[in-house]
C-alpha cells in the first residue's frame, strides 16, 4: 500500500515524466534519463542498450562511461553480459562483473573500471527492446529495493519507447507505429490483398505510465477489479449448463481474479510511482516471461489465463479494445497472433486478408481461410506488436510476405500485380465453361475442395465440375459440443441440394495431428501427424462413426451418395470402415429409410505403405485419391508444418513423380477411379505434370481452376511426359528446371 513518505522510485519516475514533458530531441531525452538513473541510483555508470535489429544491441546512451562509444559500442544477442540479459529476459546482478560468466571487455567504453553491474531487460509484453545497466566502482551486490525499482523505471522506458519518446534528430529509436515494416512468414492461402488492419485482439497503448496521484490510481484500480470480477461472475452464470472443461477454466479465472497476490503486487507497483495501468502491464509481462520458461503444460495455460485476464483489465482501465465499439473499416485485414475456426467464420467474407504471428499451413484457421478464398500468411513474427488499428496494410498470400505502412513505391507494385491478377481471371471466366481438353486429346476433370456452405457458390462460378473433397470436419471444429445427427443430416442435404446433381465426394471426419475438437479430450502424443487421427479415431470410436454415416444416407435420400475415408495405412482399415457402412445400410434398410441409389466407397491414399497393398485392396476400393499434402510429408520425412523443411522437397522431384505413376499403373490394372486432391494439384505446372504421369482428375480449391485449366488447354501431355522421362533418365533431382524451360517456349 502507499505509505506517507515518497519513495526513491517515485521520485525517479516523477524526474522521468519531467524528461518526457520536455521538447529535446530523442537522443537528448536519453541522456537526460542516464544522467537522472545515476544521480538517483548512487553509481557511477547508467547505461541504455537497444536493439537495433532481432540480434544486435547498440549503447544508445550512457552517463559515466566514454561517450564517443555511443551509436558505436554494438554486441549480438548473448554477447556480454548486456547481451546475456538480452537474450535470457533475466536479470543480472554481481559484485565483481570482470569475473562473471559472459563478461566481455570492451576497452572503447572503459567499462572495465567498474565492478558491479545491474543488467535490467527493457520489454513490454514480450517485446525486448533493450537492456538498463547501472554499474559502480565498489563491489557490491544491488539490494532487491535497488532491483525493483529499476524494473519500474526499465518498464517505464519500455512504454516510453512504445509512445515515440526518443523519435527525434539524432535519435536512437525510429518512430514506432510510424515506420514502413515488412514481415516474410508462411502461405497459408494464396493471393493479394490491400486493406487497413483491423486486430482481432485490439493492442492497447498506455500513454500515462507514471503516476500523477498514487491514491486515485489505487481507486482507478479498485475499480477496474471490481468491474473485472463481475464481469468473470456473469461469464460464469451464463456457462453454467456448458461443459465441464469450459466451466474450469472460467472458474480459473475467478480465482485468478479474486487473487490477492496479484493484487497485491499490483498495489506495490503504484506505491512506487505507476499508474494502474503500467502495474496491470508491468505483472502481465512478468508473467509472460515466466509462461516463456514453463514447460508444464497446465502452468502455461494458467499463465494464459492470468495474461487474457490482464488485457480485460487494460481495456475496462484505458477504454481501449472491444469497449470502444470501433467499427471494422471497409476492407478489413485481420491481425491476430492465433484465431479459431469459429472467431474467423464470425468474421466472414467480409475479411480481405488476415495475417497471423503463429498459426500453420494446416491449422483449422488456414483450412476456413481457404475455404473463404481469403489470402492468408501465417508465422508473420511481431506483427501484432508492431500493428494498429486502422494502418495501411498489403498481404501477399504467395509469397508470405506482409508490408506494414508500406511507401508509395511498394503499394505501387503491388497494385499493379494484383491488376495483373484481376486481368487473369477476367480471361478463365472466358474459359469457365470449356471442358478441360489438353492439346493432344486428354479429358482432365477439375473439381474443388470445400468444407462448407459458403463455397457451394463456387461450385458454378469456378466452372469446377463437381467437389472432389467435403471437408466434414469443419462442421465438428467450430463447435463447443458434438453436433446432433439431425444437425448433420439438414448440411449434408444442404450441400447436396446445392451441388445440383454434381457428383460430391464426402470425406468421413478427419480429426486428431492438428485438428482436435474442442470437446475432445486431446492425447498428449509426442508426434500427433503420425498418432491417433483419421480413421483409426473413426474405428476406435465406432459410435461416432456410424452417426456420421447415418447422416449422410438420410441426407441422400435416394440421391447417389460418396463416401471417402481418410489416412488409410492398410487395406484392412478400408476393409473394417466400409463394413460399417454395410452394416449401416442394413439398418436404415430395417428403419425403412430411403437408400442411396448409387454407393461409392473410396479412400484417401495419404500413406506411402497404401501404395504398396495387395491388388485385391485396388480391385476392391471404389475410388482412390491421392492426399498430396500428407503423402508429400511423410514421402520425404519433412514435417508440413516445419519452415525449416517443408520448402526442402520439391513436389517435381523425380523420386516423388516416379511414386505417383506407381500408383496410376496399379488403378489402371484394376479400372479404379483416381485423383489427386491437394495444395499441388491447384498449382498448374504441377497440376500438369500429375495429369502428364495420368491422373485424370484434380480436386483444388476453387480459385484454382481457372489457371489450372488456362494451362492444360495449352498443354501437350505427350511432349510434356518426354520431358519428365528424359529428366529421370539423366538422373537429375528435379525436372522443375527442364519443365519450366519446356512451358517458357512451348505453353
Amino acid at each position: 500500500m502507499v505509505d506517507g513518505t515518497e519513495s526513491e522510485s517515485r521520485k525517479l519516475l516523477g524526474r522521468l515524466r519531467e524528461a518526457m514533458a520536455t521538447d529535446e530531441a530523442g537522443q537528448a531525452r536519453l541522456d537526460r534519463i542516464t544522467h537522472l538513473i545515476a544521480h538517483s541510483m548512487g553509481t557511477e555508470v547508467c547505461s541504455i542498450y537497444l536493439f537495433r535489429d532481432s540480434e544486435t544491441l547498440e549503447l544508445c546512451a550512457t552517463e559515466g562511461l566514454k561517450q564517443e562509444s555511443v551509436h558505436q559500442t554494438r554486441l549480438r544477442l548473448g554477447e556480454g553480459l548486456v547481451g546475456r540479459v538480452a537474450k535470457s529476459g533475466k536479470v543480472v546482478n554481481t559484485p565483481d562483473a570482470p569475473s562473471a560468466k559472459g563478461f566481455r571487455y570492451m576497452p572503447e567504453t572503459g567499462e572495465e573500471r567498474f565492478s558491479s553491474f545491474l543488467g535490467i531487460p527493457i520489454q513490454r509484453l514480450g517485446e525486448k527492446l533493450g537492456v538498463l545497466v547501472v554499474q559502480s566502482r565498489i563491489a557490491r551486490e544491488f539490494s532487491a529495493d535497488e532491483i525493483y525499482a529499476l524494473e519500474v523505471v526499465a518498464m517505464v522506458l519500455a512504454e516510453m519507447a512504445e509512445l515515440g519518446a526518443f523519435v527525434g534528430e539524432g535519435a536512437a529509436l525510429s518512430p514506432l507505429h510510424q515506420k514502413s515494416a515488412t514481415f516474410r512468414g508462411g502461405t497459408g492461402q494464396e493471393g493479394a490483398a490491400e486493406g487497413h488492419v483491423w486486430l482481432h485482439e485490439p493492442r492497447v497503448v498506455i500513454t500515462n505510465p507514471i503516476a500523477d496521484d498514487p491514491h486515485r490510481e489505487l481507486e482507478r484500480l479498485n475499480e477496474a477489479i471490481d468491474e473485472l470480477r463481475v464481469g468473470v461472475d456473469r461469464m460464469l452464470e451464463m456457462s453454467q449448463q456448458g461443459d465441464k472443461e469450459q466451466l474450469q477454466v472460467l472458474e480459473a479465472y475467478r480465482m485468478f481474479a479474486n487473487s490477492k497476490g496479484w493484487m497485491r503486487r499490483m498495489e506495490e507497483d503504484i506505491a512506487r510511482g505507476l499508474s494502474a495501468e503500467a502495474a496491470v502491464e508491468k505483472e502481465q509481462s512478468q508473467a509472460r516471461a515466466r509462461m516463456e520458461q514453463v514447460q508444464d503444460a497446465y502452468l502455461r495455460e494458467r499463465l494464459a489465463d492470468l495474461d487474457d485476464l490482464s488485457n480485460r483489465l487494460l481495456r475496462i482501465l484505458t477504454g481501449q479494445g472491444k469497449q470502444t465499439g470501433a467499427e471494422l473499416p471497409a476492407d478489413p485485414i485481420l491481425i491476430a497472433r492465433n484465431i479459431g475456426p469459429g472467431d474467423l467464420l464470425e468474421y466472414g467474407r467480409s475479411l480481405k486478408g488476415i495475417v497471423l504471428e503463429e498459426g500453420s499451413v494446416g491449422s483449422h484457421a488456414a483450412i476456413v481461410a481457404r475455404a473463404l478464398a481469403i489470402p492468408l500468411v501465417v508465422h508473420a513474427e511481431r506483427i501484432t506488436t508492431e500493428a494498429l488499428n486502422g494502418d495501411h496494410i498489403l498481404v501477399d498470400g504467395d509469397q508470405g510476405v506482409v508490408h506494414l505502412r508500406p511507401e508509395d513505391s511498394v503499394a505501387s507494385a503491388f497494385r499493379d500485380k494484383m491488376a495483373m491478377q484481376a486481368d487473369a481471371q477476367a480471361r478463365y471466366i472466358s474459359i469457365r465453361d470449356k471442358p478441360a481438353v489438353t492439346l493432344d486429346g486428354h479429358r482432365i476433370s477439375l473439381v474443388m475442395n470445400a468444407g462448407l456452405m459458403a463455397d457451394l457458390p463456387s461450385l458454378e462460378g469456378s466452372g469446377a465440375e463437381g467437389v472432389g473433397l467435403f471437408r466434414t470436419e469443419l462442421q465438428f471444429l467450430v463447435r463447443n459440443k458434438m453436433p446432433k445427427r439431425s444437425e448433420l443430416v439438414a448440411l449434408y442435404a444442404r450441400v447436396l441440394d446445392a451441388a445440383q446433381g454434381k457428383r460430391v465426394v464426402f470425406r468421413t471426419l478427419d480429426i486428431g495431428s492438428d485438428k482436435v475438437l474442442p470437446y475432445m479430450k486431446p492425447t498428449d502424443e509426442p508426434n500427433p501427424a503420425l498418432g491417433w487421427r483419421a480413421i483409426r479415431v473413426g474405428l476406435d470410436k465406432p459410435g461416432v462413426m456410424r452417426m456420421q454415416l447415418q447422416a449422410l444416407i438420410r441426407a441422400a435420400n435416394g440421391r447417389p451418395l460418396t463416401i471417402m475415408f481418410p489416412f488409410v495405412a492398410q487395406a484392412e482399415e478400408y476393409r473394417q470402415a466400409r463394413a460399417e457402412v454395410n452394416k449401416t445400410i442394413e439398418r436404415e434398410k430395417i428403419l425403412g429409410h430411403p437408400l442411396p441409389e448409387k454407393l461409392e466407397i473410396g479412400a484417401m491414399l495419404e500413406t506411402p505403405s497404401l501404395a504398396f497393398a495387395p491388388q485385391k485392396f485396388f480391385d476392391e476400393v471404389d475410388f482412390l485419391s491421392i492426399g498430396g499434402n500428407d503423402l508429400k510429408q511423410f514421402f520425404f520425412a519433412a514435417d508440413r508444418e516445419n519452415e525449416r523443411v517443408r520448402r526442402r522437397y520439391d513436389t517435381l522431384n523425380c523420386s516423388f513423380l516416379s511414386f505417383i505413376e506407381r500408383i496410376v499403373e496399379r488403378c489402371d490394372q484394376s479400372g479404379t477411379q483416381l485423383s489427386f486432391c491437394g495444395e499441388d494439384a491447384g498449382r498448374p505446372v504441377e497440376a500438369a505434370c500429375f495429369a502428364a504421369m495420368g491422373i485424370r482428375i484434380l480436386s483444388m480449391r476453387p480459385a484454382s481452376i481457372g489457371p489450372v485449366k488456362s494451362l492444360l488447354l495449352r498443354t501437350d501431355l505427350g511432349e510434356l511426359r518426354k520431358i519428365i522421362t528424359d529428366g529421370r533418365h539423366r538422373g537429375v533431382q528435379t525436372v522443375r528446371p527442364a519443365v519450366m524451360e519446356w512451358f517458357g517456349s512451348h505453353a
